[in-house]
C-alpha cells in the first residue's frame, strides 16, 4: 500500500506537470499576490480541515518567511481567531463565518485563496461571493471538477485529481511555488 500512495501521489504531480495550462495558472497567482502586495493589499486563505491547515501552512510562508530572510507579508488564515469564528457559527451559521470574516478585514484589490477539494464547501463558497462583492480577487484550489468555487474563482487551480489525500498533497505543491515566486519578485532569489 505505501508504493501504491507514493506511486499515486507521484502520478498527480506528473500530470500537473504536463497541464501547461495549470502551470500558467500558477504563474497568474503568483503575480497577482505579487502585485497585490506592491499595492498594499494583503493574502487571505480560508479552508476546512486538512484544508484549513493548508491555508495557515501557505499564510505563514508569507507572513512567516519561505526561502529568504526578509520583511514578512501581511497573509492570514481566515479560521486563526477561533474566537470569531465559534461565535459566529453560534450566532449566525457555520457557512457565515469565513464570510463575515472576509467581510470585516477584506478590502478591494486583497486576494483571498478559498481551498476546497471538492470545490463545494458551502463556507468557502460564501466567502469568494463576498469577496467578488468587494472587489477582490479570488483564487480557488480545488479538485478535477472546480466545483462550484470554479464560477467564483478569478484563477482556478484545479488538481487533476478525485483523491481527497492526493489533491490536498497538490495544494501544498503549488502553494509552495506561487510563495516562492512571490518572494523571489519581491525579495530577489536566495542565496543557494
Amino acid at each position: 500500500m505505501i508504493r501504491e500512495r507514493i506511486t499515486e501521489a507521484l502520478d498527480v504531480k506528473r500530470r500537473i506537470l504536463e497541464n501547461d495550462d495549470l502551470i500558467a495558472k500558477i504563474e497568474l497567482v503568483a503575480a497577482l499576490i505579487t502585485r497585490t502586495y506592491r499595492e498594499g493589499g494583503k493574502v487571505l486563505f480560508c479552508g476546512n480541515g486538512g484544508s484549513a491547515a493548508d491555508a495557515q501552512h501557505l499564510a505563514a510562508e508569507l507572513s512567516g518567511r519561505f526561502y529568504l530572510d526578509r520583511d514578512p507579508l501581511d497573509a492570514e488564515a481566515c479560521h486563526v481567531n477561533t474566537s470569531f469564528l465559534t461565535a459566529v457559527a453560534n450566532d449566525y451559521d457555520f457557512e457565515t463565518g469565513y464570510a463575515r470574516y472576509i467581510k470585516a478585514t477584506g478590502r478591494k484589490g486583497d486576494v483571498l485563496v478559498g481551498i476546497s477539494t471538492s470545490g463545494n464547501s458551502g463556507n468557502i463558497v460564501k466567502a469568494m461571493e463576498t469577496a467578488r462583492n468587494k472587489g477582490m480577487h479570488t483564487v480557488a484550489m480545488t479538485g478535477e471538477t472546480g466545483g462550484k468555487l470554479k464560477i467564483l474563482a478569478d484563477i482556478l487551480l484545479n488538481v487533476p485529481s478525485t483523491d481527497t489525500p492526493r489533491i490536498q498533497e497538490a495544494h501544498i505543491l503549488m502553494g509552495h511555488i506561487f510563495c516562492e515566486i512571490v518572494e523571489s519578485n519581491l525579495f530577489g532569489q536566495p542565496d543557494n
